[in-house]
C-alpha cells in the first residue's frame, strides 16, 4: 500500500536538505581565465563573482578595451566552469532521498 506520510516526510527530508546544499554553494570555488591568464575572474557555486586579477602590463588606458573583453571572457569563463561542481554538489546532497528517475533535475526543481 502506498505510504502517503512516509512520502511527504521524504519530500519535507529532501527540501531540508536542498536548502542546506543551496546555502553551501557559497563554498564552491571556481576560476577562469583569459588572455593566457592575464585576467582571472573567480566565481562561487552560487554565481557571484568574488575577485579579478588583472595582470599589471594590461592596465593601460590605451588597452581599455581590451581589458574589458577580457573580465567578461574570464567571468563567463569561470561561471561555465563552476556549473558541473554545482550540480555535484547537490546531487551529493540529496543522494539517496529520492528515486533516481531518468530526466527528472532535481536542481531545476529548486531554483538552480
Amino acid at each position: 500500500m502506498f505510504d502517503m506520510m512516509g512520502m511527504l516526510g521524504k519530500v519535507k527530508d529532501l527540501q531540508a536538505k536542498m536548502k542546506e546544499a543551496q546555502d553551501s554553494l557559497s563554498s564552491i570555488i571556481e576560476t577562469g581565465d583569459a588572455g593566457a591568464g592575464m585576467v582571472v575572474a573567480t566565481v562561487n557555486g552560487k554565481k557571484q563573482l568574488l575577485k579579478i586579477e588583472i595582470d599589471e602590463d594590461l592596465i593601460k588606458p590605451a588597452d581599455r578595451e581590451v581589458l574589458q573583453d577580457l573580465i567578461i571572457a574570464a567571468t563567463n569563463n569561470a561561471l561555465e566552469n563552476i556549473e558541473g561542481k554545482i550540480k555535484e554538489h547537490l546531487q551529493k546532497a540529496t543522494q539517496g532521498l529520492m528515486p533516481n528517475i531518468p530526466g527528472m533535475d532535481l536542481g531545476s526543481m529548486f531554483g538552480q
